[in-house]
């Protein structure tokens, strides 16, 4: 009987210590899902600003003042127009006059 006694007297401590172990483990865990919640918050703060800015820097009328004034670029007039249609041929566009 003894012997059954001490038997089960050291399962119940490994078995004890396995519970200890596994909850600090969990804990470990949670703390660290925790701190890449944050993490993950503060990267979906910067998406939204990078996305906002790309959109601020891909707007037309910016691109438009860009060419204009850095590049010295201009908008081709009417006259030096062409449109390429599906099939290959040039269609010029008609002249615009000015009023």
């Amino acid at each position: 009987m003894t012997r059954l006694n001490m038997f089960l007297l050291a399962v119940l401590v490994i078995c004890a210590l396995a519970v200890v172990t596994s909850r600090h483990k969990a804990r470990k865990l949670f703390i660290e899902l925790q701190k890449e919640d944050v993490l993950t918050k503060k990267l979906d703060v910067e998406w939204g600003q990078l996305q906002l800015e790309q959109s601020t820097w891909a707007m037309h009328s910016r691109i438009e003042q860009e060419a204009q004034h850095n590049l010295g670029m201009q908008v081709a007039p009417a006259n030096r127009t062409q449109v390429i249609l599906e099939h290959g041929q040039a269609v010029k566009k008609p002249e615009v006059k000015d009023l």
